[in-house]
């Protein structure tokens, strides 16, 4: 059996079970992971299913991929945005990092720099960073999500507006078409706007399979992002309005 005959197969196994496994899946067929695997990896770059460890879930704009899902999805993607984006961060700077598996990249980035001030929302964000000792760290307070350890809520907003900062880097959930940044978190949202309000300059980090995503809160548009760190090309349209908007594109 081809993929063409295998693809609509695993779709309606996956809306039957909620998940596929790669090797469940590689037993139905008969065929091998790898073959599995591309079919997955097909199937979620034409946006159809969403990749999690070991297998693929039904795209959801409701709802957010776990947290542990997200942190090994996409790692070297994520790991090389990272890299791109540390190289625009000079030190003795003022700088805030948000929830998110990107940003927290970035942060292992930060490792080797000096004199930062970082304020975050992110308690992972803050763990990785007390490894620096030139590294003065600020934990927002909040609402403590325990999914994925974000600050969200009144307390994490009121302590941001406390702040103008040099440099904010965001990640998101979604990015569409038109070039508005998403998420799933309306709380979480409310976070990220206070911190572009309050940031002099403003990064994206945020790879590919965010084009093929939806989510249904709106953080801001690309428009009002400095700079756009990303692992591929955005499509064109989208790409024009950027160079209209003096949205910087940086691609790893």
């Amino acid at each position: 059996m081809n993929q063409t005959f295998r693809h609509p197969e695993i779709l309606d196994i996956a809306r039957r079970e909620g998940k596929v496994t790669v090797e469940g899946l590689a037993r139905h067929f008969g065929v091998t992971l790898q073959t599995i695997r591309r079919d997955l990896t097909d199937l979620a770059d034409a946006g159809r299913l969403e990749r999690v460890h070991g297998g693929a879930v039904l795209p959801s704009s409701t709802m957010n991929i776990g947290y542990e899902e997200r942190r090994t999805l996409h790692s070297n993607a994520k790991a090389d945005i990272a890299k791109a984006c540390a190289r625009r961060i000079p030190n003795d700077i003022s700088i805030f990092l948000n929830i998110g598996t990107s940003t927290e990249a970035v942060a292992m980035e930060l490792l080797s720099h000096r004199n930062l001030l970082v304020v975050t929302n992110n308690m992972n964000v803050a763990n990785i960073l007390a490894a620096n000792s030139d590294c003065d760290v600020v934990v927002t307070g909040g609402n403590l999500r325990r999914s994925d350890g974000g600050l969200v809520g009144s307390l994490a907003i009121n302590t941001i507006r406390q702040f103008k900062f040099d440099l904010a880097v965001i990640g998101c959930s979604a990015l569409d078409e038109e070039g508005d940044i998403l998420d799933f978190d309306i709380e979480e949202v409310g976070a990220s706007q206070a911190i572009l309000r309050q940031s002099r300059r403003t990064y994206l980090v945020a790879d590919q399979s965010k084009f093929q995503r939806s989510a249904p809160a709106r953080i801001a548009s690309l428009s009002e992002i400095d700079t756009f760190f990303s692992d591929a090309p955005l499509p064109g349209p989208l790409s024009e309005r950027c160079g209209q908007w003096a949205t910087e594109v940086v691609i790893s």
